[in-house]
């Protein structure tokens, strides 16, 4: 990528299989992330996964990536690699840090697989317990142009998502929250040993982080998820469930907004 690339981003939302929701309304997603590149003037590409995004990156200064299991191969992982240490600017939102999952004996539930696109990242999903209110803290060290506009903190309802920090030297932490004793998941101790979300401290977990790579970067946050009436009637019904069919959760936050808006401004506008 060169100072010359328009001001244009490559935008990536959908679920796997090819066609499924994977328990996301990514409709919403698209419409509302293609709404905040209009506000600022920035046309897009759309894809539903990685499948051909090494065409579309040396035309692009953005990626946006909102997705519930796509994810980028080995050979997808180096094309965005190189575009990045070439100057672009990697958005990555809410399930992105998850991927392939296998079974696990004797288990429902399926474990994440770590995979080359986990270490470009950054990090790597865990689990998420059900959806809750969670009291997110803003690091204003971690970048400026990011938390521009907001306070020291704010208020959303969305999953507590674990993740695990796969080089925690080379970011710098945007978001953390401590979701408190009551959030807990059956995950930990059966799928996986620990939990190793869990920053030093014991309590408090990453949400949102950016890194460096080469003279671009990615930025990655945790929050964003969204469902609609159709995807919950696919669900196995669980009487104690009290979320709404329709969820838009930190979408209908203007802390989350300005989040966005700020992170697709540091993508195209970088120098």
């Amino acid at each position: 990528m060169t100072e010359k690339t328009p001001r244009r981003a490559h935008l990536i939302a959908g679920g796997f299989p090819p066609g499924s929701s994977a328990g996301h309304d990514h409709d919403y997603a698209r419409l509302r992330l293609l709404e905040l590149l209009a506000e600022q003037e920035v046309p897009a590409f759309v894809a539903n996964d990685f499948a051909d995004v090494e065409k579309w990156l040396p035309m692009s200064r953005l990626l946006i990536t909102y997705v519930a299991g796509p994810y980028p191969d080995a050979a997808q992982c180096r094309a965005m690699q190189s575009w990045m240490e070439q100057g672009g600017r990697w958005l990555g939102l809410h399930g992105v840090s998850g991927g392939r999952a296998e079974r696990v004996e004797g288990l429902r539930q399926r474990r994440t697989v770590k995979t080359e696109h986990h270490a470009l990242l950054g990090s790597y999903f865990v689990t998420h317990p059900p959806i809750c209110k969670i009291h997110v803290d803003v690091h204003a060290g971690g970048d400026q142009r990011l938390t521009r506009g907001l306070g020291a903190s704010f208020d959303v309802e969305d999953e507590p998502y674990f993740i695990e920090l796969q080089d925690p030297a080379s970011v710098r932490i945007v978001l953390t929250a401590d979701y408190g004793p009551h959030v807990t998941s059956t995950a930990i101790g059966t799928l996986y040993p620990r939990d190793t979300s869990l920053l030093p401290d014991g309590r408090t977990r990453v949400l949102g982080y950016t890194r460096d790579v080469g003279a671009g970067g990615v930025t990655y946050f945790a929050l964003g998820h969204c469902h609609n009436p159709a995807i919950r009637a696919s669900r196995t019904v669980d009487p104690t469930d009290t979320t709404p069919l329709t969820f838009r959760g930190s979408w209908e936050s203007d802390a989350f907004q300005t989040l966005l808006r700020n992170a697709i401004a540091w993508g195209v506008d970088a120098s």
